[in-house]
């Protein structure tokens, strides 16, 4: 989740204005700025080989045939329907320089570099960090264009974050060394400036810029579309599967109990941040509210409770994120390590169920770095990650899937006759992929083949679930991107399902509607709590119950718990007790679980401010 790599474009900024203008100059700062990324406007084109950058992979693979799940339990007992207010929730207890140039002072103040770093931090953009956004992805490109050498706008970039305390000098360093290589090639090679670099990167704080490389739209088949039908309710004495949702584990083999949980780096609570000054300031045993992710004790309790209170569990959903966010000091090797363990103890915690896994953001390295499939030189290609993801997701998927892993980390298979589990690599859509700046069109030719999955899904008169990482429609998920993914679950709404979705940390839904007509809500995507308590959240997971195997399945989603640990009292008393939160149809009185229902819910929320506290807390 932390989006720190994105002041790489910036973090010049301040150094080079003084450099090049003088610090006499300092109040025409804006107007700089401004006239900078003017300039860059009529940057020198470079000269692109033909197809270099483009994808002419043939996506129209047979779809896998042979069912994933071969035993499960077909009865499940399920939380009770809703009755009278239908509000039952459980209450959680959680408490929540060296000598600079007078220009240097007055420039923060301008630039609002602390409101930038937590805009960033949080996804939530504004005119500030777009101002910053410009100003440095027009610097760095002058600097590329008047032939610096990469070790000097290395140096420049480490000596202006140090000097302005942006962060400690080994979190500048490590920062440096692993994004700013990939952000000088990107920005050297694309054919546009600040404007259109930066309205990529922010979204729409930084305005709609048109930008021809960045607008397309997938193909559809010239197969026209099922009548629109009322959804099935499914019927409460069905057979069911009972399914573990787990996201976010940001599992930290570093972490340690006792150390300084209140650093000034983005992520604390491990051996090199030192021992705690006070009390207050110790990572806690069993982790920590603050800016600290999952300790190794943590994720074993976790899994030996699930494996003990839910041992009926027919198949597991897994939608990524397993490194920690020490993004400044992550290696290749470190990564692929995390991706063993964390494979080889779930495989050993649940042997014999089927686990669907989805690849997050924070699995590469550098973070969100993840080439498309035309980006291959051995310094820069993905296959290092991908190549070992096949490796360890064949413990529980088909061979046949092989082909669109090691290409792009998605797959498909029959989870059982008549029901199909998509998952989609969402790097695919996410702006701080700064290798979609040189063609972010159908990366990998992703969403083409997905289209095809579900055409022969519609044939074959199959339902599909969806999983992945990052939510469409968030804001680090490219908007072109999500648009397109919005006209798929348009075309097919009559077969997906569910979808399934991390990356936010909370407990969340989105609803999708009718492109057509608004008020008509199509599809619904489920959003898991995070294992990681980063930051000041209380380590979650969720149990789905889908409607089974019978002759009127709908595979809809009947009903879904939400299980947590209060942190604050394992530390306190000294061992986690887990307990189930909620169930969401008794929470919120919902007879049940169709995207109408959903609406229903978001409409009454909109008019009853207890309902509304209720589910935001």
């Amino acid at each position: 989740m932390v989006k720190i790599t994105i002041f790489l474009p910036l973090c010049i900024l301040l150094h080079t204005v003084y450099v090049l203008c003088g610090p006499i100059i300092i109040d025409k700062l804006p107007d700089i700025i401004e006239n900078l990324t003017v300039e860059n406007e009529t940057l020198p084109e470079y000269e692109e080989e033909e197809n270099s950058f483009k994808d002419t992979w043939n996506y129209k693979i047979q779809p896998s045939r042979t069912p994933v799940l071969l035993q499960f339990i077909k009865n499940h007992t399920l939380p009770p329907a809703a009755s009278g207010t239908g509000r039952l929730l459980w209450e959680l207890d959680q408490e929540k320089s060296s000598h600079l140039p007078m220009f240097f002072d007055k420039a923060l103040k301008i630039m609002h570099l602390k409101q930038v770093a937590f805009e960033i931090e949080n996804s939530v953009m504004s005119k500030v960090s777009c101002t910053a956004c410009k100003a440095g992805a027009g610097l760095l490109q002058h600097y590329i264009r008047t032939g610096k050498s990469e070790t000097e706008i290395k140096k420049t970039i480490y000596q202006f974050c140090v000097s302005l305390k942006i962060q400690s000098a080994r979190v500048c360093e490590g920062i440096t060394e692993l994004f700013a290589g990939e952000v000088i090639y990107v920005l050297g090679k694309v054919k546009y400036g600040p404007d259109e670099v930066c309205s990529f990167v922010i979204g729409d704080a930084c305005g709609d810029v048109y930008n021809p490389y960045h607008e397309w739209e997938v193909v559809f088949p010239p197969v026209p579309k099922p009548p629109e039908k009322p959804q099935d309710i499914p019927k409460p004495s069905a057979p069911s599967f009972k399914v573990l949702h787990l996201s976010d584990t940001h599992y930290d083999p570093y972490y340690l109990e006792g150390s300084n949980a209140d650093c000034a780096e983005p992520l604390c609570c491990r051996l090199t941040n030192g021992p705690a000054a006070s009390k207050e300031q110790a990572a806690g045993k069993w982790g920590d509210y603050r800016k600290c992710d999952t300790p190794k004790i943590t994720v074993d309790n976790m899994f030996k409770h699930i494996a003990d209170t839910h041992h009926d569990i027919d198949y597991i959903i897994w939608t990524g994120d397993l490194p920690p966010h020490d993004i400044w000091n992550q290696t290749r090797e470190e990564n692929l390590k995390i991706l063993k363990e964390t494979v080889q103890q779930m495989s050993d915690t649940f042997p014999g169920v089927p686990i669907f896994p989805a690849l997050g953001n924070h699995e590469s390295a550098p973070v969100n770095s993840f080439p498309p499939p035309f980006v291959n030189t051995p310094e820069s290609a993905i296959s290092w990650l991908y190549d070992e993801l096949d490796k360890q997701w064949r413990k529980w998927l088909p061979t046949s899937v092989s082909n669109t892993v090691r290409r792009g980390a998605f797959y498909s298979v029959l989870v059982r006759p008549g029901f199909r589990l998509i998952s989609l690599n969402m790097n695919y859509c996410n702006n701080k992929n700064w290798w979609l700046l040189l063609n972010s069109t159908d990366p990998a030719t992703e969403l083409q083949w997905f289209i095809y999955e579900l055409q022969s899904a519609e044939f074959n008169s199959e339902k599909v679930h969806i999983i992945g990482h990052i939510p469409p429609g968030h804001s680090d998920c490219l908007k072109v991107w999500s648009r397109n993914y919005y006209a798929i679950i348009n075309r097919y709404e009559s077969i997906i399902a569910a979808q399934f979705f991390g990356h936010t940390h909370y407990d969340e839904f989105e609803i999708f509607y009718d492109n057509k007509d608004l008020s008509r809500a199509i599809s619904v995507a489920y959003l898991g709590p995070s294992v990681s308590p980063y930051y000041d959240l209380n380590p979650g997971y969720r149990i789905y119950y889908i409607d089974g195997d019978h002759d009127d399945t709908t595979r809809a989603v009947v009903d879904h718990e939400s299980w947590t640990m209060n942190l604050r009292e394992a530390n306190l008393y000294g061992y986690p007790i887990w307990f189930k939160l909620y169930s969401v149809r008794q929470a919120f009185g919902m007879e049940a679980l169709r995207p109408t229902d959903w609406d229903s819910l978001v409409q009454k929320m909109s008019n009853d401010v207890q309902l509304f506290d209720l589910f935001y807390k």
